[in-house]
């Protein structure tokens, strides 16, 4: 049995990112994102549904500020309590999961979407992607970057502006670029 991009996709393979069930997932997606951008701040009930639709899994009590972009939608997985201010983009190829009480910043940015560092593997429309997880109780600083792969801890707190492109354990703040251990938080 062949093995489909999609497939391919969530395995951290490379895949053709121009795969037709691909394309039309990422459609789907820019409409569902495309109206809740399109949505007044004051249209929170239906905001939240929105976010459902296009969004894999989410607690309760999650709001999403225009203008917001992903990939897929389908691959990012928010717990309880979830807010993600103006501009953020959350680029999904592979699962990006973040847990319950989690706040971004304005421009927040994670991806968890790739491409090859071969120049001929790249000029072919291949992608490629690492899952992007990050605990529960995170502050995600304005403008923060979360590159492919990363996990974060619990009780994270992120600066503004860094550059994250590896992966830190539980109660730290972290920030520059790239983002190192600043200082150890206590709960």
């Amino acid at each position: 049995m062949d093995t489909t991009e999609y497939e391919k996709m969530m395995a951290e393979d490379l895949y053709d990112v121009k795969d037709p069930k691909l394309v039309h997932d990422r459609d789907l997606a820019k409409m569902l994102y495309d109206q809740l951008n399109h949505l007044p701040l004051t249209a929170v009930e239906e905001q939240s549904k929105i976010v459902k639709q296009l969004f894999g899994s989410t607690g309760e009590n999650v709001e999403v500020r225009a203008n917001f972009y992903c990939d897929y939608g389908y691959n990012i997985h928010v717990g309880e309590n979830f807010f993600a201010n103006y501009d953020c983009l959350l680029l999904d190829t592979c699962p990006i999961t973040i847990g319950k009480n989690a706040l971004l910043a304005p421009r927040v940015q994670i991806y968890a979407a790739g491409h090859p560092f071969d120049v001929k593997t790249r000029n072919s429309w291949l992608g490629n992607g690492q899952t992007v997880t990050i605990g529960d109780n995170c502050w995600i600083g304005g403008n923060a970057i979360i590159v492919p792969g990363v996990t974060l801890g619990n009780n994270v707190i992120v600066g503004a502006g860094s550059v994250v492109t590896k992966s830190f354990g539980d109660d730290v703040v972290v920030a520059g670029n790239p983002a190192r251990v600043i200082k150890t938080i206590g709960n």
